[in-house]
């Protein structure tokens, strides 16, 4: 299948140097891009798709914060997430881009939205974490208009607290995250299964700090590609945060590059579909090494995971989780 990629030049004026999440990541994630691999411009998201997701009150907070802020120092909605007088657009745009990924991946290719800022904690009232629009959900919400169901997965380092939030009472959304145990926002146990026609719908495997590429490996073969054959998608989406990287300053887990390329051939493999991936985490050195495998994989080479056994509660969190009678009901 051929690959794209949706950026845009908007994310850089979403810009607080020095904050994790500057554009200077979203750079070096560009800059492992392949040079062949067609790029295209991200467009806005309508009104209208804002607000399937999110309420009126809150995209009219983001709109008009961002157009008080200054062009000086940003301004700050909580110790961790800022609005520039540019990032009402830029965050506009993210969700845009995420909507024309699914899009294409519909048609056969995969496609990954490289945007800023990034979406998976931004609840339908609130933005925290980075994040001010939930971009996976906005997409997922538009799709569903004319889809049936669509299988998420989530391997940032952070549980997306949000996109759980969101799809939680659904059954036509598989939600999968795989993530780092008590890290922020401190959400995401295998408890959290859903509720009312959504139970057994989100699927949640919290590891242990410095797990690594075989922890992952388990968690994908005996959990989440099971879980995906049997729920039988339209549509397959990545959460992508690279940010399990070793080298992370922001997590405390143990992948290499060359595992985000066998993560994204395993989901490959589960269903003959286009992949949108939609870009999260990710603030390490080696962030464009990774957004290189990445590519690889899905231009179609075998990819290797890196060495290495499963810890002994990666074990029995496959257990616990494959055990339950309701995960997933078909």
């Amino acid at each position: 299948m051929k690959s794209s990629v949706i950026t845009s030049g908007i994310f850089a004026d979403h810009n607080d140097p020095g904050h994790p999440e500057s554009n200077d990541r979203l750079v070096l994630a560009l800059s492992g891009v392949p040079a062949g691999v067609k790029r295209i411009e991200a467009k806005p998201a309508a009104a209208e798709d804002l607000v399937r997701i999110h309420t009126p009150e809150h995209i009219a907070g983001i709109r008009a914060l961002s157009s008080r802020c200054g062009q000086g120092r940003p301004c700050y909605l909580d110790p961790d997430t800022y609005v520039t007088s540019r990032s009402f657009e830029a965050a506009a745009a993210a969700a845009g881009a995420a909507c024309m990924a699914l899009e294409r991946a519909e048609s056969g290719e995969h496609c990954f939205a490289l945007v800023r800022p990034p979406g998976h904690h931004a609840m339908p009232s609130r933005a925290m974490g980075f994040c001010l629009f939930n971009n996976v959900a906005i997409a997922v919400a538009g799709a569903l208009k004319h889809l049936n169901r669509i299988a998420i997965v989530d391997w940032d380092v952070h549980h997306g607290n949000g996109t759980q939030a969101i799809f939680y009472g659904s059954d036509r959304v598989l939600y999968c995250s795989v993530h780092e145990m008590g890290n922020f926002p401190g959400t995401g146990w295998p408890a959290e299964r859903g509720a009312g026609s959504g139970i057994g719908y989100t699927i949640n495997a919290p590891l242990e700090r410095r797990s690594g590429a075989a922890d992952y490996r388990l968690v994908f073969e005996e959990v989440f590609l099971p879980a995906i054959d049997a729920f039988g998608p339209d549509l397959l989406v990545i959460s992508a945060g690279q940010d399990t990287l070793f080298d992370d300053p922001l997590g405390s887990m143990a992948l290499y590059p060359a595992d985000y390329g066998a993560m994204t051939r395993m989901i490959m493999e589960a269903a003959d579909l286009g992949v949108a991936l939609v870009l999260e985490g990710g603030y390490s050195p080696s962030h464009g090494e990774a957004i290189a495998w990445i590519f690889r994989a899905l231009s179609g080479d075998a990819v290797e995971w890196s060495a290495g056994a499963p810890k002994e509660h990666t074990r029995a969190l496959c257990r616990l989780l494959c055990g339950s009678e309701e995960i997933p009901p078909v």
